[in-house]
């Protein structure tokens, strides 16, 4: 059975005739869909779906299924993504027919506990950022980095300033630049000094008129934390400008430390990496954006406030930069953020960062011993170890040790980011995971680093998949099983 449904396509299990539903006939007076849709937009031919009886599809699915690594089977120590534990209490809370049987659109005086909810989750936002507004449209930190940067913009405009220049260090997320590019700005690489961190006297040579906004990223990619971040933050307001606060690593100071009191004027937060929402598979997501409070009257409409007893959606903002997701973004996924953060509460918020910092320091002493970690003999949620001495004694790339962790049961680390690290291996272990774990996962490492570099450059041996050309696999996917 397993053969049957794991080795074949959905189009090779098609059998003509078979059906998972078979609708009623209809009961009530019906037209031609030639009288209800234009002739350009119908289709002549029947589609080439794969018809196939439920019991076919429900098997062929969860064996594919099954084969997928995933947080609930396996560790997942991306640096940079925080692919932590999602609680599934969150799951069940986020699907109360409360909640899924409600439409966006429908009045206001009948979605006020939806409401009620989502304004108390901004409120909850405002105060973890220290800052004072909270949008929460934007469906994914990317974009809560590209809708704070188009609020620049307008705020630039509204002054009467013609600022260009985003200046982005290198140790900087790497959405950053792109989010900079597309809101019109130009971007200006600003390089790290040699302990990794943004350095004032190198951001100095690059302030000026023309300076918009210096996007910085702390705790930074390489796990560590920005010690001069309050003097950085000062330089660029002498110089006219903007900072933002990329949200990507908050899961190492949530309940710590507060970007707004280190000079932030704008910043977004991924729930998924923070508050514990689903990530992957391109969504859906969620990236609130929070402000300083001259910065508020830019923000994406609608704001949920609360005035003479209601809550409603307000419109009426004329400098705002209009929608940048419909209603209020993922509002499935902010259920499940809410809930994590009424679960675990300010004190367990701490605690949150307070584990992962822990977690991953523990793992960089044991990783240590093994791989160089050029960056740090501390880090916050997460380090960035080289297999560059490796690769040079022994020809084993941070490729082949990712790829062979697969056969050991756990998924690759972050490899070749940030550009500062050659051969670069980023570990994030999260609050989530126990000492055990974080024993096995070094133990794999130490096993991986004794084995011929001949049995690497294959691996993995056990997975379906082993070394597609990844460049080619995701412009040309092979959609048919070949035998």
């Amino acid at each position: 059975m397993h053969e049957r449904y794991g080795s074949k396509t959905i189009f090779e299990l098609h059998k003509p005739g078979c059906q998972s539903v078979r609708w009623p006939a209809c009961d009530v007076p019906c037209n031609e869909i030639a009288e209800l849709i234009p002739e350009e937009y119908l289709r002549h031919e029947v589609p080439s779906l794969p018809e196939v009886a439920e019991p076919d599809l429900v098997r062929h699915l969860s064996i594919l299924a099954a084969r997928n690594m995933c947080v609930d089977s396996h560790f997942y120590p991306l640096g940079s993504c925080t692919m932590k534990y999602n609680p599934k209490r969150h799951e069940r809370w986020a699907q109360l027919v409360e909640f899924t049987h409600l439409h966006p659109y429908q009045p206001e005086e009948s979605i006020q506990g939806l409401l009620a909810l989502l304004y108390s989750l901004q409120q909850m936002l405002s105060e973890i950022a220290g800052l004072d507004a909270v949008s929460l449209h934007p469906a994914a930190g990317a974009q809560g980095e590209l809708t704070a940067l188009l609020m620049a913009a307008a705020y630039f405009r509204s002054r009467g300033e013609a600022r260009r220049h985003v200046l982005v260090p290198d140790v900087a997320h790497g959405t950053n630049p792109a989010s900079a590019k597309m809101a019109g700005f130009e971007v200006v690489q600003i390089r790290s000094s040699p302990a990794g961190i943004a350095d004032p006297e190198i951001l100095a040579e690059h302030l000026g008129p023309s300076t918009a906004v210096l996007m910085i990223t702390n705790p930074n990619t390489l796990g560590l934390f920005e010690k001069e971040i309050v003097r950085l933050c000062q330089m660029v307001h002498q110089a006219g400008g903007l900072v933002y606060l990329d949200g990507a690593n908050m899961n190492a100071i949530c309940g710590i430390a507060q970007p707004g009191k280190f000079g932030i004027d704008m910043m977004h937060f991924n729930t998924h990496k923070t508050f514990s929402t689903p990530h992957g598979s391109g969504g859906p997501g969620a990236g609130p954006v929070a402000v300083t409070a001259k910065l508020a009257p830019f923000l994406p409409v609608p704001v949920v406030v609360y005035e003479d007893g209601r809550y409603r959606l307000d419109y009426d903002r004329p400098l705002s930069i209009g929608r940048v997701r419909s209603f209020l973004g993922n509002v499935g996924v902010l259920i499940r953020a809410y809930c994590y953060l009424r679960t675990v509460g300010a004190a367990g918020l701490k605690q949150v960062a307070e584990l992962a910092v822990l977690n991953a320091n523990y793992l960089l002493h044991k990783v240590g011993k093994l791989l160089p970690v050029p960056y740090g003999q501390r880090c916050m949620h997460e380090f960035v170890a080289s297999a560059a001495k490796v690769k040079a004694e022994r020809s084993i790339s941070a490729m082949d040790i990712a790829k062979r962790l697969l056969d050991y049961g756990f998924h690759a680390p972050t490899v070749y980011f940030p550009l500062v690290v050659r051969e670069a291996l980023m570990i994030e272990p999260t609050e989530t995971e126990n000492k055990e774990t974080l024993d096995a996962f070094s133990a794999a490492i130490e096993a991986i680093l004794r084995e011929p570099a001949e049995l690497l450059h294959e691996a993995p041996h056990h997975m379906p998949v082993s070394r597609p050309d990844e460049v080619r696999a995701a412009r040309e996917p092979i959609l048919v099983w070949r035998e």
